[in-house]
């Protein structure tokens, strides 16, 4: 249960349950949407705390965890695509 700021009605969440809650969202078969829901908190908050979360605002790196894991053939992709040489197709 959050803690409540004296005053006002609005919820102070832990640092632990932001981190907890951003990386349970980045995890490749849930939606911010559906975490919001189970952790009954608004999905715009869970979406400000992802991109604090990505800036170092938590502590933690600057990559998201499922980035860190992508497959070769992904990071082939992407070098192609910066390297201006678009698809992987056989010329």
């Amino acid at each position: 249960m959050p803690a409540y700021k004296s005053g006002k009605k609005t919820a102070e969440y832990s640092l632990d349950f932001k981190r907890k809650a951003v990386e349970w969202s980045f995890q490749s078969h849930r939606t911010v949407k559906s975490v919001a829901e189970a952790l009954d908190i608004h999905p715009f908050m869970l979406s400000k705390w992802r991109r604090a979360y990505l800036d170092g605002v938590f502590g933690m790196p600057k990559v998201p965890p499922k980035s860190q894991n992508k497959p070769k053939s992904q990071d082939e992709v992407s070098k192609r695509r910066k390297a201006g040489t678009g698809t992987l197709r056989k010329p």
